[in-house]
């Protein structure tokens, strides 16, 4: 992977037939990407979850702690909460520092 590596979201209408390519539009710019600020290159790979109690919704994804590090040893597996917005699209923020100390998705 690049530094530049980050989450793209495709999106389609309720109704549409997901087997058909011309269904699905993909966003303009990524959702989630790189932060230098805070650590994080190279975002990928990610996955989501809910909180045990159902009141939270959480982001997986790989990071590298600096640039220039590629698809090497140094990537870490990492979590943070995302919310929604008015719209329905979710709004994961920008990529936390592994510094930062978080709360424990809630219910656990």
């Amino acid at each position: 992977s690049t530094d530049a590596y980050a989450l793209g979201m495709l999106t389609a209408d309720t109704t549409a037939t997901l087997t058909d390519a011309t269904s699905w539009r993909k966003s303009a710019t990524p959702v989630f990407g790189p932060s230098a600020a805070n650590g994080t290159y190279g975002v990928g790979h990610n996955g989501f979850f809910r909180s045990v109690d159902g009141r939270e919704d959480w982001l997986l994804y790989h990071a590298n702690p600096q640039a220039g590090q590629g698809c090497a040893d140094n990537r870490s597996v990492r979590m943070q909460r995302f919310t929604w917005r008015p719209d329905g699209t979710p709004d994961f923020g920008t990529p936390v520092s592994l510094t930062l100390v978080q709360k424990r998705p809630s219910g656990e």
